[in-house]
């Protein structure tokens, strides 16, 4: 819709699922409308501005995306907009029927959709990485410090410049090395207090 009565108007007519809202709409600023709908449905806001941030969380938005996003990061905000609807509107508990986390990455000229769960590691290669699955892997167009931000760190560790490991997926921790599969990998200097702290958990 171009402006905010527009719509109003068409929300006073069609179910809508997810509602992208961006905060500079001509007629009514974004925040006024949504104080002025009786029923949300999913909200995901856009603006160039991040001081408005907390304002949205406060309203109980889904997501927030500062322009200028990229389309992974489009991507993630829709998941997770639609993730937590349907844990909503199930009548199985959650803790019953866990969700399986995913992440988006770029590769072979397309965004591909990972199961966290199912990764062993992560080893750098230069401008990109390669993720290691049971028997598979897959060359990713990232840094390794940008797919840290992304995977759960509750569920990950990096033990090294070029390695980050799954830990549900790391067997033993002998001296300088962990090993995950039946791949050895080294622990660097740097990152030693991260796997003490984690055998202490």
């Amino acid at each position: 819709c171009y402006d905010a009565l527009e719509a109003l108007e068409y929300l006073r007519t069609n179910q809508v699922d997810l509602l992208f809202l961006d905060l500079n709409m001509p007629k009514l600023k974004g925040f006024d409308f949504l104080r002025s709908l009786s029923k949300k449905p999913k909200i995901i806001v856009t603006t160039a501005y991040q001081e408005y941030a907390l304002e949205g969380y406060e309203l109980e938005i889904s997501d927030y995306l500062l322009k200028p996003f990229s389309f992974e990061r489009f991507l993630k905000a829709v998941n997770k907009a639609l993730e937590v609807d349907a844990k909503r509107s199930s009548n199985i508990p959650t803790e019953n029927k866990p969700q399986k986390e995913t992440i988006f990455v770029y590769a072979d000229k397309k965004h591909i959709q990972v199961t966290l769960d199912e990764i062993i590691y992560i080893e750098a290669a230069g401008n990109y990485a390669k993720i290691i699955f049971g028997n598979d892997q897959l060359l990713v167009r990232s840094k390794l410090s940008e797919l840290m931000e992304k995977v759960s760190q509750a569920d990950f560790i990096r033990i090294h410049k070029s390695f980050i490991v799954s830990k549900k997926h790391i067997k033993i921790i002998e001296g300088n090395r962990v090993q995950a599969l039946e791949k050895h990998l080294p622990i660097g200097n740097f990152y030693k207090a991260q796997v003490n702290k984690l055998l202490k958990e």
